[in-house]
C-alpha cells in the first residue's frame, strides 16, 4: 500500500528548478522560483541555489536537459543537500528518471504545496481534503514509482509482478478516493445544515492571495483569535465569527488563501470549504500592495472566483500593508507633499478600477480601520436594506 509520508522534513536543504518555455519571460519565471522559495521555507526546507533552463517545452523524460540535470548533479555531489524542488508538475516516471541521476529526493510544487496542506489541516474536513487530494496526485503517478519493480521480474509494460504491484495500488487508491469522497460528501452536508441554521444574516468573506493579511483583519474587525503567520498558508479552514458594527450584525469568514499553480485537484478537494465565498453576500478582496506583483496576484485571484463563479458578488477591494509600501517605495529625503500626491495617484487609479469599492489600510498599525468599518457597514446596511427590510426597523 502506497504510504503517504512528510514530504519535507524540518532544517532540510533543498535547490530548486524551474524551466524558462516561449510562454513566459525569465523576470515571470524568478518570480514563481521567489514563491516556490517561499513554498520550501514554509514547510520547512532552506533553498541554497536556484537553476533554470531555457526550453521551447520541457523533456519528457527528465523535464530539464540531460546538461542542465548533470549541472544539477555536480552542485549537489559533496553538499548536505537533500531535496530538490521542480517549479511544475512532474510525472511519476519523470520524478523516477530525475533521482536516478540526482540520487536524491525529487519533488514538485503539487507536491510541496500537499505538504504544507496536510501539516496545516486541523479540523476533521480539512484532513479528508488534504487526504483525497494527495490521492489524487498519487493515481496518476503510480507507474513510476513503481518503476524500481523493473528487477523482480517482467518490470514495467509486461505481465511481471510489478504489473501486478501497480495494478492492485491503484485498486486501492482508487478505492480510498471513493471513501475519502462519500465521506468528504457526509461533512459538507453537515457544513450545509450549519450555514442554513445561521438565519437571515449578511454575510462577508474575506478573500485574497496568501499571506496578504486575512486572518490579521479578520482578527481586528471581529475581535476574535485567529491564528495569524507570515508564512504560506496559515489558514485552511473557513473560520465565521459574527460582528455587530453600530448594532448591526453580521457574518464575517476568513478563507484559504490564493495562490498561482494552485493544484488542480487541490482546487477541486476545497471547494466544499470555499462555499462560504460563493454563499456570502459581499466579498472582502484583501491586497497585499508591498508585493512587487500585486497586480498578478489580483488577476490570480479574480480567475479563481471566476472558476467558483462569485466573481460578480459585490467586492471592497482591501489594500493591505500599506505601512510597508511607503517604506518600499518613499526614501527618506523625498519631500511630504510629493509623496501625498504619489498615494493620492495611486488611490484615484484603483477608484476608477473598481468604482470607488476600495479601501487603504494597515492592519497591523490599525491604521485606517474606521474608513474600513464604515466601508463595510454601509454596504452591509444597503444589503439589509434590499433583502430583509423587515429587520432594517429592529437594527436602526
Amino acid at each position: 500500500m502506497i504510504e503517504k509520508k512528510q514530504v519535507v522534513q524540518k532544517e532540510e536543504k533543498a535547490v530548486i528548478v524551474g524551466v524558462i518555455t516561449k510562454d513566459q519571460t525569465e523576470r515571470q519565471v524568478q518570480e514563481f522560483l521567489d514563491e516556490l522559495v517561499f513554498l520550501a521555507e514554509t514547510a520547512g526546507a532552506t533553498t541554497l541555489k536556484r537553476f533554470t533552463q531555457k526550453l521551447s517545452h520541457p523533456d519528457r523524460a527528465t523535464f530539464v536537459g540531460k546538461g542542465k540535470l548533470e549541472e544539477i548533479h555536480q552542485y549537489i555531489a559533496g553538499r548536505d543537500i537533500s531535496l530538490v524542488i521542480f517549479d511544475d508538475e512532474l510525472t511519476g516516471s519523470q520524478i523516477a528518471n530525475i533521482e536516478k541521476v540526482l540520487k536524491v529526493k525529487v519533488i514538485d510544487r503539487s507536491d510541496l504545496i500537499l505538504d504544507i496542506f496536510a501539516r496545516r489541516a486541523r479540523t476533521a474536513q480539512a484532513k479528508v481534503q488534504v487526504e483525497l487530494a494527495q490521492y489524487q496526485y498519487i493515481l496518476p503517478r503510480l507507474r513510476g514509482m513503481w518503476s524500481h519493480l523493473e528487477r523482480q521480474g517482467g518490470g514495467i509494460g509486461s505481465r511481471g509482478p510489478g504489473e501486478t504491484e501497480i495494478e492492485t495500488d491503484r485498486r486501492i487508491v482508487k478505492d480510498k478516493i471513493a471513501l475519502l469522497r462519500k465521506r468528504l460528501a457526509e461533512i459538507d452536508k453537515q457544513s450545509l445544515t450549519q450555514r442554513k441554521e445561521r438565519g437571515e444574516f449578511i454575510r462577508v468573506a474575506l478573500v485574497g492571495y496568501t499571506n496578504v493579511g486575512k486572518s490579521t483583519i479578520m482578527n481586528m474587525l471581529s475581535k476574535s483569535e485567529v491564528f495569524a503567520e507570515n508564512k504560506l498558508f496559515a489558514t485552511l479552514d473557513t473560520t465565521t465569527r459574527k460582528v455587530v458594527f453600530e448594532q448591526t450584525p453580521f457574518l464575517l469568514s476568513d478563507t484559504v488563501g490564493f495562490i498561482r499553480k494552485l493544484p488542480h485537484h487541490l482546487v477541486e478537494s476545497f471547494k466544499s470549504t470555499l462555499d462560504e465565498v460563493r454563499e456570502s453576500d459581499i466579498l472582502l478582496h484583501v491586497v497585499d500592495i508591498s508585493h512587487p506583483q500585486y497586480e498578478e496576484q489580483i488577476e490570480v485571484v479574480n480567475r479563481t472566483l471566476q472558476e467558483l463563479k462569485a466573481f460578480e458578488k459585490p467586492t471592497i477591494m482591501v489594500f493591505n500593508k500599506m505601512d510597508l509600501y511607503e517604506a518600499s517605495t518613499f526614501d527618506k529625503w523625498l519631500e511630504e507633499d510629493v509623496k501625498k500626491d504619489i498615494l493620492d495617484s495611486l488611490k484615484q487609479n484603483w477608484d476608477v478600477k473598481t468604482q470607488g469599492n476600495t479601501v487603504f489600510i494597515a492592519a497591523l498599525e490599525k491604521r485606517n480601520v474606521e474608513e474600513l468599518r464604515k466601508t463595510i457597514m454601509d454596504k452591509v446596511s444597503q444589503l439589509y436594506k434590499e433583502r430583509y427590510p423587515y429587520k432594517t426597523e429592529f437594527f436602526y
